[in-house]
């Protein structure tokens, strides 16, 4: 009897695992219901190593943040950035703003149902308002070249819209309320990236990068009419918010346009037309923001002056001001929900640090605070892989490196400077 129980059991147990083997191997279990497993995998991963409590300053601890004091930039080392040429000056004045306005048309693009949608949702949005007959999945299959990209950057955007759809469109920082109204008042809509706080896929609430488009205005009851692919079309964005959520992206805008009308957009833009203007003024804002704000803000005004002294060319003075914003944040209350994604979007301290010669430094913010955040075990972070890379050849490592390089590949087939440094290295992949 127990013999009989025994070969019994084992058939079972078998049979039991040749069934799990295969349900694991089917194509058609993976996709109803393998994801919800990896999902339920990255929750518990989130729950036993929480991103949010890893500090971010090198000692992991924050100093007297109350003592801190803005770096000074070094003039000497601020260097004009190259600006596109343009066939008349940009008028002194702007006419006056009517209180209220919305440009009708364009398509609604909704980024739910696929993996990182925002960044070809909102363009084409925008692109669609000058009769662009695209979709989101056309952005998608130029700029996504790796199905869970953690990021599309301004960048990648503003290639599609040159050289795939035909459009210019324009970058730039520090923008105001009125910057926005007033681009919106003469019919072109308005691309913000800021940094709200979502529920994530594993249902965390979350602060993370977005796109929103901005297609209208009321300055009565004070909000913008977004067009936002997470939330719903013609949503009711209100000043107050936009401002704390823009903040954290450098008051980021793109306006998408047709060719023929650049020097409108130009003329709009005043001084900021020019880039190196541009981020000198947003440093000024930046500086104004450090002294007026407390907490969350405090700190994202300061990583913003260390992004415009990036821009700037001061790298020295850039890599001060992203220690002191590091330590800001390692400071902040435990209840704040903290942007530990932030290196997934801005990759300025990975510059700031680079070209001071602070290769270890680039290779732990690379290393701890944006590819080991990645709680689904898909870091298809290209951008800190290539700049990881980039201080491990510096450094002396250069087998790393080139695995770093190779890995960035892997998360963005093509992508220009991993592919360049390979090549400096006399490897053509």
């Amino acid at each position: 009897m127990n013999r009989r129980w025994l070969i019994v059991t084992t058939a079972i147990l078998l049979i039991l695992t040749i069934l799990s083997y295969s349900l694991l191997l089917n194509r058609t279990f993976q996709e109803k219901l393998g994801w919800h497993i990896n999902l339920w995998m990255g929750r518990l991963r989130t729950w036993l190593n929480p991103p949010q409590a890893v500090a971010f300053s090198s000692n992991g601890s924050a100093g007297d943040v109350e003592q801190l004091a803005i770096p000074s930039p070094n003039v000497a080392t601020m260097t004009p950035l190259p600006t596109r040429q343009v066939t008349q000056e940009p008028t002194a004045t702007f006419a006056p703003l009517p209180l209220a306005y919305s440009i009708e048309g364009g398509n609604y693009f909704s980024q739910h149902n696929r993996w990182n949608y925002c960044g070809p949702a909102n363009l084409a949005m925008a692109l669609s308002y000058w009769g662009w007959e695209g979709t989101h999945d056309d952005v998608a299959g130029k700029v996504r070249t790796y199905n869970k990209d953690k990021n599309i950057t301004p960048g990648e955007l503003q290639a599609y819209a040159e050289e795939e759809a035909g459009m210019g469109m324009i970058i730039r920082v520090g923008g105001s309320l009125d910057t926005l109204k007033r681009f919106i008042a003469a019919g072109f809509p308005v691309i913000v990236e800021k940094g709200p706080a979502f529920r994530d896929i594993q249902y965390n609430l979350t602060w993370m990068g977005h796109y929103q488009v901005l297609s209208g205005y009321n300055d009565a009851q004070a909000y913008f009419i977004a067009q936002d692919s997470y939330i719903e079309p013609d949503y009711h964005q209100s000043y107050d918010t936009l401002l704390d959520e823009w903040r954290s992206f450098n008051y980021l805008y793109m306006i998408v346009y047709p060719p023929n009308l650049e020097n409108d957009v130009l003329n709009l833009l005043g001084d900021d037309r020019n880039e190196f203007k541009n981020y000198e003024n947003a440093l000024e804002k930046a500086q104004q923001e450090f002294y007026q704000l407390s907490g969350i803000q405090r700190f994202y005004a300061l990583f913003n002056y260390g992004t415009n002294l990036v821009k700037l060319r001061d790298y020295g003075g850039a890599a001060k001001a992203y220690d002191q914003a590091f330590e800001l944040y390692d400071a902040l209350p435990d209840e704040s929900i903290i942007p530990y994604r932030i290196l997934w979007y801005q990759t300025g301290p990975f510059l700031a640090y680079y070209y001071s010669g602070r290769y270890s430094d680039v290779i732990e913010k690379a290393t701890k605070n944006s590819i080991e955040m990645v709680r689904d075990n898909e870091p298809a972070l290209e951008e800190s892989y290539y700049w990881r890379g980039m201080a491990r050849i510096a450094s002396g490592e250069r087998e790393k490196g080139i695995d770093d390089f190779y890995t960035c590949l892997q998360y963005h087939q093509d992508y220009d400077p991993c592919v360049e440094a390979l090549n400096n290295l006399g490897i053509y992949p």
